[in-house]
Parts: structure tokens; C-alpha cells; sequence
């Protein structure tokens, strides 16, 4: 009975190895963390710092949160990264997340196949490695004939008639095991919203529509504008600016005293910092009577479950960024959390284990 006690034991002991290094084999990275995968405010040092303080090990995963529609994650190789080429990529991800498993060892380099992107920051370069090696708890001593407890004695010694060997514990003690600690299981993401940048125009930019004044009016009317957004505003430099002014000034296309102006070199990025109207103008002479100037309504406030900064220009005029937490809108799916070695619930699932093993044992 002692040595099928002592098996039990030893093959609980290996489950529980073998769940434990299985459950801490893997790590799932999430590029850019709350930053998410998007065109960075810092340019391309952005990723490369991300990077820098991660090992990446094969059967790792990369998770890559961005908005649908508006980027893309194509590997390529290191000639096509240093020039920013997605035509040629050995594989592009359109829908987000995308989870991207490393199956091999070397350098890696990942883009945003979407035209401009790559040069403007959003591009990914780290060095997988093979996982080091783990050594499960030695075996041994409950292998070894000497440490199961044996009902023999020795020749020399016989047990007195009122002693005997030492035997397995009578089946009646199993009665007095511990209920095992039930385990526990990881939260679920809980859903959130996040700061969206809108690139005023799109395409055309900051300029003086061919369409006059509707151009700006038939952009903004799809828009639903909240605090914490930001606009970005393209335009060449000298030629044009942008200015926030009153409702009265917007009507009258006056430049005298606005409430901000924006006079560095483009991108201005504002900041919408409150709800109501906001009205922007060009300050150029005649720009504003010529059409170049927006109207839009800023309503409630951004909500996200932690810190989450702005996302950078995109082609179709909005992005959003990932939060810290399972990220976004702009269609893109709730991203999965940031994973270490092991959940919860294979830490909850080893401790049952090693209770019932204990006790029988």
C-alpha cells in the first residue's frame, strides 16, 4: 500500500511539472503595450525601445492591436524594412488582433504595409531566440528505493510482537483531506473606448477645397467627435495655418484675435480639451472666405481602463489606439491582456494538484 501511495505521489508530482513548465513556456507580447500598433508620435524609436527590454523565445506570440481598415502587419524581410517595401511581404494581417506566433529563431522585422506609415515610425525589428532550458524538479528522492517508506525491518532488529513495521497510512485517514482550493480564473477584459485622431480632409488635407466650404462640412458630418480626440491638420508650410476662433469670427472669417493659432510646421495636432463647437480658419487672407474652414461638435468624454495616449495620422482620417487593457474601437476586436509566464488559473490548478498530492502522500 506504501509503494502505491509513494506512485501516486510521484506521478501527481510529474503532472504537475510537466502543467507548471508547459504553462510558463510561452509569453505573449503586445506590441507598443498601451501605445498599441499605429503610427507613433516618437517615429520608429518608439517600437525599437519597446523592444529593447523584451526576450523573445520561440513559441512566443506577438499580439498587434490596431484599427481595422486603417493599418495592417506585413513581415518582411530586412531589405524590404530599411526601405519600407510591403509589396513583396512574406505575409500580411489585416484584421486585428493580430497574433502572430514566432516559429523561428533569428531576426524578425514587421511593417505597416498602409502607404507612408512604415517611414513614419510604425515599424518593428526584434531577435527570437531559442527558450533556455528548464530543468524540472529532480525526481529522485522519491524515486529512489531507499526513500519509499518500506514494511520491512531489519534482519537484525525483528519487530517486537507489540510493534510493527512501519505501513501506508490505513485508507480511514483519507476521509481527513482538505477540500482543494478551487481555482481561479483571469478576469475578463472589460470593454472600453479610446481617444481617436481624425486627419481633417483625409486625403486632401488642410487647404482650400475645390468644393468651397462643403468639402469641410461633408467631412466632419460622419465624425462623432468626443473630449480627448485629436485633429490633425496637413498643410504645407508658410502657405497655410489654422486658428480656433468664435462663432462670430467663424462666420466672419476674421483671424483678429483667435482663440489659438497654430503657426509650426505641419502636422498641428489639437487636442480636443472640451465639449461644444469648436471652429477652426485658415488666417491666410481669403483662405477662409475660399472654403478653408471647420465646423465641428465635441460631445462627452473618452473612457478607457487605463492611461491610453494618441494615436498618429492614418490615411482614412481616424485611428484608435490600444489601451493597456483588451483594446478598441475603429472595428478592431478586444485585444487580449499582456500575459506573463503562467495564468491564474494554472497557478490555481497547480495548487489543487500539489494539496491532494500532499495528502495522499
Amino acid at each position: 500500500m506504501a509503494r502505491n501511495m509513494n506512485n501516486t505521489f510521484v506521478v501527481l508530482f510529474i503532472a504537475i511539472a510537466t502543467l507548471f513548465n508547459g504553462s510558463a513556456a510561452q509569453t505573449s507580447h503586445v506590441v507598443g503595450d498601451s501605445t498599441g500598433w499605429t503610427i507613433p508620435s516618437g517615429g520608429a524609436a518608439t517600437y525599437t525601445t519597446w523592444a529593447s527590454n523584451k526576450t523573445f523565445t520561440l513559441g512566443d506570440t506577438l499580439v498587434f492591436n490596431f484599427a481595422n481598415a486603417q493599418h495592417d502587419v506585413a513581415k518582411v524581410s530586412k531589405s524590404d524594412f530599411d526601405a519600407c517595401n510591403g509589396g513583396s511581404a512574406i505575409f500580411t494581417i489585416t484584421t486585428s488582433p493580430a497574433i502572430v506566433t514566432l516559429n523561428e529563431t533569428g531576426e524578425q522585422y514587421y511593417i505597416c504595409a498602409f502607404t507612408g506609415h512604415c517611414s513614419a515610425g510604425q515599424k518593428l525589428a526584434i531577435k527570437v531566440t531559442q527558450k533556455a532550458s528548464t530543468n524540472s524538479p529532480s525526481l529522485a528522492p522519491h524515486l529512489s528505493p531507499s526513500a519509499s517508506p518500506s514494511p520491512k525491518t531489519s534482519p537484525s532488529a525483528s519487530p517486537s510482537p507489540r510493534t510493527s513495521p512501519v505501513a501506508a497510512p490505513a485508507p480511514q485517514h483519507r476521509g481527513a483531506i482538505s477540500p482543494a482550493p478551487a481555482p481561479f480564473t483571469a478576469p475578463a477584459p472589460a470593454p472600453f473606448t479610446a481617444p481617436v485622431t481624425y486627419t481633417v480632409g483625409d486625403t486632401i488635407g488642410w487647404t482650400i477645397p475645390t468644393g468651397g466650404a462643403s468639402v469641410y462640412v461633408t467631412w466632419a458630418s460622419n465624425k462623432n467627435f468626443k473630449v480627448g480626440d485629436i485633429l490633425v491638420f496637413n498643410y504645407q508650410i508658410n502657405t497655410h495655418n489654422v486658428e480656433e476662433v468664435t462663432k462670430e469670427k467663424y462666420d466672419s472669417c476674421s483671424s483678429v484675435s483667435p482663440i489659438a493659432a497654430y503657426n509650426s510646421a505641419p502636422p498641428v495636432r489639437v487636442t480636443l480639451n472640451k465639449s461644444g463647437p469648436h471652429y477652426f480658419i485658415c488666417g491666410y487672407t481669403g483662405h477662409c472666405s475660399a472654403g478653408q474652414k471647420l465646423a465641428i461638435n465635441v460631445t462627452g468624454t473618452t473612457t478607457t481602463v487605463a492611461t491610453t495616449p494618441s494615436s498618429a495620422v492614418t490615411p482614412s482620417g481616424s485611428t484608435t489606439p490600444s489601451s493597456p487593457s483588451p483594446s478598441g474601437e475603429g472595428g478592431a476586436s478586444s485585444p487580449p491582456q499582456n500575459s506573463g509566464a503562467a495564468s491564474l488559473g494554472s497557478l490555481g490548478l497547480f495548487a489543487m494538484l500539489f494539496s491532494v498530492a500532499a495528502a495522499l502522500y
